[in-house]
Order: C-alpha cells, then sequence, then structure tokens
C-alpha cells in the first residue's frame, strides 16, 4: 500500500518537474507564454533577498528584545521565515507584489488570463516558495515548481 502511494505521489512530482512540451498545450496557452517573456534569475533572486532582508530588520526592530546587534540577531532565523512568509503571502495576495518584487520591478499574476491571482494561489506559491525545492526548480520557461502549481507566473511591470 504505502509503496503504491509513493510510487504515484513521484509521478506527480516528475510530472510536474518535467519540461512542459508546448506541442501538447491548447492554443490558448500557447499565446499566454509567448505573453510572459522570461524573467532573469538575478531579479528574482534581488527581489526575494530584498524581502528577506526587510523581514530581518522587522524582525530584529520588533521582536529580538535588546541588547547589541550580535546578541539580538542569535536565534530569530525561525521569527525571520515567519515575517517573510506573512509578508511575502499578504502582498502578492492583496498588492499582487511582494515589498522586493515592486522594488525590482515585478508583479505576481495569473498564467492562465494575467489577472490578479487569488488567496489559494498566493498561499500555495507561498508555501512552496520558502522551501528549498521551489528555489532550484525552473521550466524552460523560468517558472518555478511554486508558480506551475499556483498557476502564476511573475511579470515585468517596466518597459
Amino acid at each position: 500500500m504505502w509503496q503504491s502511494l509513493w510510487s504515484s505521489a513521484l509521478q506527480v512530482l516528475f510530472s510536474v518537474l518535467r519540461p512542459c512540451n508546448k506541442s501538447r498545450l491548447p492554443s490558448h496557452l500557447g499565446r499566454l507564454t509567448a505573453m510572459y517573456p522570461r524573467i532573469s534569475q538575478g531579479r528574482r533572486m534581488l527581489g526575494i533577498s530584498i524581502d528577506w532582508l526587510a523581514a530581518y530588520a522587522v524582525t530584529l526592530g520588533f521582536f529580538s528584545g535588546g541588547g547589541s546587534f550580535l546578541e539580538r540577531s542569535r536565534g530569530v532565523g525561525g521569527t525571520v521565515l515567519l515575517v517573510l512568509t506573512l509578508e511575502y503571502l499578504l502582498l502578492v495576495t492583496f498588492g499582487g507584489s511582494s515589498f522586493g518584487h515592486r522594488i525590482v520591478g515585478l508583479k505576481v499574476v495569473r498564467f492562465s488570463d494575467g489577472g490578479a491571482v487569488t488567496p489559494i494561489q498566493a498561499l500555495i506559491r507561498t508555501v512552496l516558495m520558502v522551501t528549498i525545492v521551489a528555489a532550484i526548480t525552473f521550466d524552460e520557461n523560468g517558472r518555478g515548481i511554486n508558480e506551475r502549481l499556483s498557476n502564476t507566473v511573475l511579470v515585468s511591470t517596466r518597459d
């Protein structure tokens, strides 16, 4: 029983990780892929780094107590991750982009029609984004597994 469950789970995971075959896509999805130019990994990493630094600053400012910088910065890793998760989830849900995304000119939209993301899509994207697997798995269009599973895509807000 467990063996078949693991086998099914691995098949689903590998089907998601496998690069998308554009010839099997419906015609409207092929057009949408062309609508969203690839965002460089550098801009993505810069945006998430800015988000992380902002979460770190909020954590040190509000949740770490007193003392020197070194004393306050010990043991705040879990709190930083929690603040980052909440910041990312709330800002992407209600504003379409996180703090770091806005600075580097990126916005999160639905892949299917380019509209605003739903709270469920933002939750899926956020939960998968804070895991390392989502950060290192990309398809040929530059979309991470967190984007593919949440049906979202990063687009540039600058020309």
